[in-house]
């Protein structure tokens, strides 16, 4: 019997009291008959799942829509296949398993569940985006992959104030910023509240949407460092089973040094000696993990990624939040903001002149509100991204507003 899968999920979908719709289910549909939620520990997958639910079922005590938890205990001995059959006797409609990663042989079973019952609509989520794709070579032409970002700029502000703003794209806001700026400029004064501030504080607090489960700043901190421990010691070792007690000393040491100095400037020589790796292929694996993980990002001379030959050019924590469980210096804090906000939907590598070449087209420095066009100057489609002012002209933009694009 499904009953006591039924009364957890019921308390799920009837105490999960969240009003504010984030960019994911406004754009995304999830109509899909199998789709797949990717992304890293704490984005918010969790409240997209129950509030898709929520929006579909009008009667929160349905039995035709089922959340479970791929580790909860009380899934018992029954597997995800038995439970579907049980679920789609019953008449069940929409199946949804949350933390899929963390469930033997996931892949498998999915594709046996999706082939099996063509009635059933199965939504999942899983904190790895590696362990998806490497695991849905089976489901490739069944399944849509999504990934979820953690909250934009924009998100945090109208999550923590109420206040509606519009998102923009690249484009709009290079040729387009000024007025733009003024008008969010204009909203926020309606609420007496400057962009400024918030960036600030987005910076530290703002990019995980359960920063506003906890009572400050820093109950949040501490909550952040745990998740990142988590990440190492719980999801990557659920994905990678053969990684030893060894390994993840070596993972955790790894982020530790790239912590220390970001943006991290790799020797891959000299790095594979502090961590204690034999060979660079290795070294590479670990940094794929981390990146995969949500941890870090690399940037990279090309599009093409992380190659045979080629290393990073520069390794950056993934978003600037991270930076804060220690020391923050504000210069790394700002790059590491654009290329976060950069990163879902455009591509970003290292130029030859300047911090950031997107899309192979737009040239980028990043820096205060005195940063200079030196570097750039002579270079087509170039921009200074500027932190601490409110406004910009002609080519310089304000930093902060690189937090619209989602």
């Amino acid at each position: 019997m499904l009953e006591n899968l039924f009364q957890l999920s019921q308390n799920y979908i009837i105490n999960y009291q969240q009003e504010y719709i984030r960019y994911f289910l406004k754009k995304e549909s999830l109509s899909n008959r199998f789709s797949i939620i990717s992304g890293q520990r704490g984005v918010g997958k969790t409240t997209a799942i129950i509030q898709y639910i929520q929006q579909n079922y009008s009667d929160l005590y349905t039995t035709k829509a089922l959340y479970i938890q791929a580790d909860h205990f009380l899934l018992g001995n029954r597997s995800l296949y038995e439970i579907a059959d049980e679920f789609v006797k019953m008449g069940g409609e929409l199946l949804c398993i949350d933390e899929i990663h963390k469930y033997p042989n996931w892949s498998k079973e999915l594709k046996s569940i999706n082939d099996t019952f063509r009635e059933l609509k199965l939504l999942v989520s899983g904190s790895s985006a590696l362990e998806i794709h490497k695991g849905s070579h089976d489901l490739s032409r069944r399944a849509l992959v999504y990934k979820m970002k953690g909250m934009s700029l924009r998100e945090f502000i109208e999550m923590k104030h109420g206040i509606e703003l519009q998102n923009f794209s690249l484009e709009e806001i290079l040729t387009n910023h000024q007025t733009i700026a003024q008008t969010i400029i204009d909203k926020m004064a309606h609420k007496r509240e400057k962009i400024l501030p918030l960036f600030r504080e987005y910076l530290e607090v703002g990019y995980y949407p359960y920063y506003f489960e906890y009572n400050n700043k820093e109950q949040f901190l501490m909550a952040l460092e745990q998740n990142i421990h988590t990440t190492i010691e719980s999801d990557l070792l659920a994905i990678y089973p053969s990684l030893t007690g060894n390994s993840i000393k070596k993972l955790k040491s790894l982020l530790k040094v790239i912590s220390a100095s970001v943006p991290f400037t790799p020797d891959m020589k000299k790095l594979k000696n502090i961590i204690g790796v034999g060979d660079e292929r290795t070294l590479k694996n670990y940094l794929k993990y981390l990146e995969d993980a949500g941890l870090i990002k690399m940037l990279m001379k090309s599009s093409r990624g992380l190659g045979s030959i080629e290393k990073p050019e520069k390794i950056y924590l993934d978003n600037s939040n991270l930076l804060f469980t220690s020391n923050a210096d504000i210069g790394t804090v700002r790059e590491t903001f654009f290329m976060n906000q950069m990163s879902k939907d455009y591509g970003t590598v290292a130029p030859k002149s300047g911090d950031f070449l997107v899309n192979e087209k737009f040239t980028f420095e990043v820096g205060g509100k005195n940063k200079s066009f030196k570097q750039i100057k002579d270079l087509e489609n170039s921009f200074v991204a500027s932190d601490e002012i409110e406004r910009g002209f002609s080519n310089r933009i304000p930093l902060w507003l690189f937090g619209f694009l989602y």
